[in-house]
């Protein structure tokens, strides 16, 4: 079985702190991540978990956390524990260039299944992580997240 990642690449007219607390303060994640609030203590091992209504839509365990750098967690949506044998990750990587920041999402191990068989996961991965670092990044350099969409 192959094995796909889906990779998107941001820059950021920020600090790779202010970067680093809106990936990890629910007080952002909320603004731009559709309502998303986001808990962990971000140390290696620990769990992460996303929510939205006081439900988890999504859980997983830290696997690095650097500060500033680097932030890489399993993946798991809660939906797909009866296909999956195993979670995909996420990893968040923070490059300064002067003013700005150089985002790179990679979402790996995912399965053919999650970006051609199932549309909810498609949309999800083709609408869904570029609209919430679209709104991620509107909201760090203005302030204001992008009107609401439709994904």
């Amino acid at each position: 079985m192959t094995n796909t990642s889906f990779v998107y690449v941001t820059y950021i007219a920020t600090t790779p702190e202010k970067l680093w607390e809106a990936l990890t303060n629910s007080e952002f994640t909320e603004k731009y991540f559709f309502g998303s609030k986001i808990d962990s203590d971000w140390q290696t091992g620990s769990k992460v978990a996303y929510s939205r209504n006081e439900q988890i839509t999504d859980y997983g365990e830290i696997l690095k956390s650097e500060p500033y750098h680097l932030l890489s967690f399993t993946w798991n949506h809660v939906n797909d524990q009866a296909y999956r044998e195993k979670p995909s990750w996420v990893t968040f990587e923070l490059k300064p260039m002067e003013s700005t920041v150089k985002l790179t999402l990679k979402h790996d191990n995912l399965l053919p299944g999650d970006i051609v068989d199932k549309e909810d996961t498609f949309e999800g991965f083709n609408n869904g992580w570029p609209a919430i670092l679209s709104n991620l990044k509107s909201l760090l350099e203005t302030g204001e997240t992008l009107p609401p969409i439709s994904i």
